[in-house]
């Protein structure tokens, strides 16, 4: 009788253990899914900065770059474009696809915010301009914010990632449905860097 209660006892104990280490499995991997969601949000922040400075900064350019439409056309088309990008990613922030989408469409208004930039060079009076220095120095502060929070979102979705996929943590997500996370990449490495811009 005795060695009975001392196997059922072993045996409570043993599925004690066994299930606080799932529930603690468990609870990790939410954390560190809501830390990579978290550190998304911080990117949105900047990037809905970013999107409300470009009608500002094409504003101030149209004044002076009349015969520019085709490329103040293709910044706010961009910008609109990467807008619902970003939209559809901060619904479900590590969603490949839509991660993937954002990615494309933040390279693209890279470019077309570098081509304005570049062909802005060429009218002297818009360089001079205080309003365009002041949004020109906003955006490449604000491309340096999304870098930075584009850096620590990838490194709390590899933290996630590389969590979820060790044993005995995969196995755990994979019960409870845990999917991997997309990086947030950009992927021409000109693109990763902000806009150069002088307007001395």
């Amino acid at each position: 009788m005795i060695a009975l209660i001392v196997i059922l006892a072993v045996l409570i104990l043993l599925v004690l253990i066994v299930a606080g280490s799932v529930v603690g499995i468990y609870n990790k991997l939410v954390t560190m899914r809501n830390r990579y969601k978290n550190a998304y949000a911080q990117i949105d922040v900047q990037l809905k900065r970013r999107y409300d400075l470009i009608p500002n900064l094409v504003e101030t350019a149209k004044g002076y770059m009349a015969h520019e439409r085709g490329t103040l056309e293709a910044v706010t088309q961009a910008r609109n474009i990467a807008y619902g990008a970003a939209k559809a990613a901060a619904e479900n922030p590590g969603d490949a696809t839509a991660m993937k989408s954002l990615a494309t469409a933040e390279t693209g208004l890279g470019g077309a915010l570098s081509r304005l930039l570049m062909v802005s060079e060429q009218y002297p009076d818009l360089k001079a301009n205080q309003n365009m220095m002041q949004l020109s120095e906003e955006l490449t502060s604000t491309e340096n914010k999304i870098s930075f929070a584009r850096q620590a979102y990838n490194d709390s979705v590899m933290t996630y990632n590389t969590d979820r996929e060790v044993f005995p943590s995969n196995l755990i997500a994979g019960m409870f449905n845990f999917g991997p996370a997309e990086l947030f990449v950009i992927e021409k490495p000109e693109e990763k860097d902000a806009p150069k811009v002088s307007f001395s």
